[in-house]
């Protein structure tokens, strides 16, 4: 009786359930890993795109020396998903809006991969 009344207060996790939750977390680790750096250059598009366009004189500034500039930014920085001809330069009440849309394919495991599409704008 004494036996039975210990077995019924022990609680916790078995070997197989901790191996199962040690894969989880492992896949899940791994995934975030890989998926990390995408979204770590696109909030640096981001940067760049905001910071360009508190430099910029909108009066004198043309659209080819802003594509310019931002592969030179993009160059100190590692951006390699896009480059200056993949902006697009908008008016909008007055002000220059800076925008790219571009898309990442992420291997993961064989021949499985994640596609993400971003839209970076500088707004």
């Amino acid at each position: 009786m004494r036996y039975h009344t210990l077995r019924q207060k022990q609680r916790g996790i078995s070997l197989s359930g901790l191996l199962i939750w040690a894969v989880i977390l492992i896949l899940v680790s791994i995934s975030g890993l890989k998926v990390a750096p995408a979204y770590i250059e696109f909030s640096s598009i981001k940067r760049n795109l905001a910071a360009m366009v508190k430099d910029i004189d909108t009066q004198t500034t043309s659209p080819s020396q802003i594509k310019i500039s931002f592969d030179k930014r993009a160059q100190i920085d590692g951006i390699k998903s896009i480059n200056g001809q993949d902006i697009k330069i908008n008016k909008e009440n007055g002000r220059i809006v800076l925008s790219a849309s571009y898309a990442v394919q992420i291997p993961l495991v064989s021949n499985i991969s994640l596609h993400i599409d971003f839209q970076a704008s500088s707004e």
